[in-house]
C-alpha cells in the first residue's frame, strides 16, 4: 500500500484509472470464501437520485483550507464515527480500498485531495462484508443538508455539508461527473461505496453511492 499523499487538488486521473476506480471496492475477488450472504445495501434498484430537494436551503461554502492530512470522518445522521486510512492505487489503477477485515475504517485516496482544500477529495468504504454491514452501508440514505466532519492531522475539524447523493450504474457512469470538482475553487468531499444489487455470477455490485458534499465551516 502507498499512501502517495499530495498537497492541493493532486493528480488528474486517467479516464481508465476513473474507470476502475472502485474495482476493488465493489468486486469479491477469489480471497473470498464462497459467494456473499444475503445482506444487501439500502441502495437497491440501478439508478436513483436524491439530488437537492427544492425546499432545502444550502449553506454558503467556506473558503479552502491549506492542506492536511485526514484522520478520522464523522456522520452523524448515520452515526458513523470512523478512522481514516491514505490509500493508493492498485496494479490496475484502482483506489486500494481497507481490507474487509478493517470494514469499519474509510480509505482515502492519498494521492489527491486533501479533505478541506481546495477541490474534490475521495472517501472510501466498503458497504457490507460477507456476514455483517460495514462502514457505509447506510450512505445512500444520507440527504442534501445533512453535514460530514473531517477531522484532520492540524487540529482542524473541516465540517462538510450534503449538496448531492446519487446511486450510479457501471452502464452509465461518468467518471469526470462522479468524481471532479463541481465548482472551481471550493473544498468539495466525495464519499463512494458500493450500492444497487448483488450480481453473484459477476460476483459485484452492479452500482456506486456517490454523495457529494462541500466545505461549509471549521472548528480550530
Amino acid at each position: 500500500m502507498s499512501s502517495g499523499a499530495h498537497s492541493g487538488s493532486g493528480r488528474l486521473l486517467t479516464g481508465v484509472a476513473w474507470a476502475v476506480l472502485m474495482a476493488g471496492l465493489c468486486l469479491w475477488g477469489s480471497d473470498v470464501a464462497g459467494l456473499r450472504g444475503g445482506l444487501s445495501g439500502p441502495a437497491t434498484g440501478d439508478v436513483a437520485a436524491v439530488g437537492r430537494p427544492l425546499d432545502v436551503e444550502l449553506p454558503s461554502a467556506h473558503e479552502p483550507l491549506a492542506p492536511a492530512r485526514p484522520l478520522r470522518v464523522e456522520v452523524p445522521a448515520l452515526k458513523v464515527r470512523a478512522p481514516v486510512s491514505a490509500r493508493g492505487l492498485d496494479a490496475d489503477g484502482a483506489i486500494d480500498p481497507p481490507s474487509f477485515a478493517e470494514s469499519d475504517t474509510v480509505g482515502w485516496y492519498g494521492g489527491g485531495t486533501r479533505p478541506g482544500a481546495a477541490g474534490a477529495a475521495l472517501l472510501v468504504g466498503h458497504v457490507d462484508t460477507e456476514t455483517e454491514p460495514a462502514v457505509f452501508y447506510d450512505l445512500s440514505t444520507l440527504h442534501p443538508g445533512e453535514e460530514i466532519e473531517v477531522t484532520r492531522d492540524d487540529g482542524t475539524v473541516a465540517r462538510f455539508t450534503v449538496d448531492d447523493v446519487r446511486v450510479v450504474t457501471r452502464a452509465r457512469f461518468d467518471a469526470k461527473k462522479a468524481y471532479g470538482q463541481y465548482r472551481k475553487g471550493r473544498a468539495e468531499l466525495r464519499l463512494i461505496t458500493c450500492g444497487g444489487t448483488f450480481d453473484k455470477s459477476a460476483r459485484a455490485y452492479t452500482a456506486n453511492v456517490i454523495v457529494s458534499a462541500y466545505l461549509t465551516g471549521v472548528e480550530r
